[in-house]
């Protein structure tokens, strides 16, 4: 049976606000920091946890780690709790044997309001604030050599801010590890095959295979999987307890074992999606073509979108229409998606189905390369007709 935390533990957003005051030119150093939970606190992943225990029991990290699996199992989550761990010399066994620190102290402290200084977040949004406005200018597609330069090899070198006594002095954690161009990760490969005293660096990846064989040779693997069904019942009772027994039948479903997707279907009201374009969806597999299907999934997407823009202008954070409509529709074509794919278990469908499927990924493919999304859906909905 998994774990099952005290609380549900939704899975960290990426922000962007500055922490420099508004009105300001100069870049921020980081984004804002996300919080660590405890270990003990993780939904499930039993096999992961055991393994990282095990190591902080020895008293001795491993340098370097590679946390691999689905997108939004936890993988990221686990990362931040061994951060929090790792920072912090009064961590010691609790009543049932797991390391934890204790929750009054410095450190812990430090962590809660974000500001452990020798915690350091890498991820791809940093390219936003990069000091070289090349950088700021890119489309946020990769983790630029410039990024992994300024958050990690040069800080990596420096002496810890904060008095040492943990099992590390500092910690770096790169999120989408995979989106370091091959020639960035030979010169990671320099820090993980002499790493500084003190420093525990974590790769987070979904595609672990897009690393390179040095790469992962020179790190400790730990494989994070879906949750079971009970599990993620137990996430979402505690998540959203309101929700009726059709839409969480149907999210228990989307989700497919991952928390993270979960809470984003959720936050990007996908269920309300499903109910308006579903049925469009089964009258185009039925042979009668909905020539409202292709509209109204633009449309929804350009709703999403711009209320995407206006809570972004809330929050400080100046969001791209043009990302929006990407972020959108990338949405949209997971649930078409995942309709295909309940159906890909239908007996006498599945070769439409898996046709459907190629669709799907040749949209997605357009809309990475700034096709307008009208067009796409067009395409698509067309495609799956023939």
């Amino acid at each position: 049976m998994p774990d099952t935390p005290k609380k549900p533990v939704k899975p960290r957003k990426k922000t962007a606000r500055r922490r420099t005051a508004p009105g300001r030119d100069a870049p921020p150093d980081r984004l804002d920091a996300p919080r660590p939970i405890q270990l003990a606190e993780i939904l499930g992943q039993r096999r992961a946890l055991a393994t990282l225990e095990a190591a902080i029991a020895s008293g001795r990290l491993h340098h370097a780690w590679i946390f691999y699996g689905p997108q939004g199992v936890g993988k990221f989550t686990a990362a931040l709790a061994l951060a929090g761990v790792a920072l912090d010399p009064t961590a010691a066994p609790d009543l049932a044997g797991r390391f934890a620190p204790d929750a009054d102290s410095e450190v812990q402290g430090m962590l809660a309001r974000g500001a452990h200084p020798d915690l350091h977040v890498v991820v791809k949004e940093l390219a936003r604030f990069a000091s070289d406005k090349k950088i700021r200018d890119n489309k946020l597609t990769t983790i630029p050599m410039g990024v992994l330069d300024e958050h990690v090899l040069t800080p990596v070198a420096r002496h810890a801010s904060v008095s040492p006594g943990g099992l590390a002095s500092k910690v770096f954690i790169i999120d989408e590890a995979e989106l370091i161009a091959y020639d960035s990760q030979n010169t990671l490969l320099k820090t993980l095959e002499e790493p500084p005293p003190g420093a525990l660096i974590i790769l987070v990846t979904d595609s672990e295979e897009r690393l390179t064989p040095t790469i992962r040779s020179r790190c400790q693997r730990v494989a994070f999987a879906p949750l079971d069904n009970e599990a993620m019942q137990a996430w979402l009772a505690r998540a959203n307890p309101d929700i009726d027994a059709d839409q969480r039948e149907w999210l228990l479903a989307y989700a497919a074992g991952s928390p993270g997707r979960l809470v984003r279907a959720l936050e990007g009201g996908l269920y309300a999606w499903h109910a308006q374009v579903g049925p469009m969806l089964a009258d185009l597999d039925a042979g009668r073509y909905p020539l409202a299907l292709a509209p109204t999934m633009s449309g929804l997407v350009d709703d999403w979108a711009k209320d995407h823009v206006k809570r972004g202008e809330k929050t400080g954070e100046n969001r791209s229409k043009d990302t929006a409509n990407r972020l959108g529709a990338r949405q949209m074509l997971s649930l078409v998606a995942d309709h295909y794919r309940r159906r890909l278990r239908q007996e006498g469908e599945r070769e439409h189905a898996a046709g459907a499927i190629e669709r799907v990924a040749a949209a997605e493919s357009a809309v990475a390369g700034s096709v307008q999304v009208p067009f796409v859906m067009e395409q698509l909905v067309a495609g799956i007709a023939r």
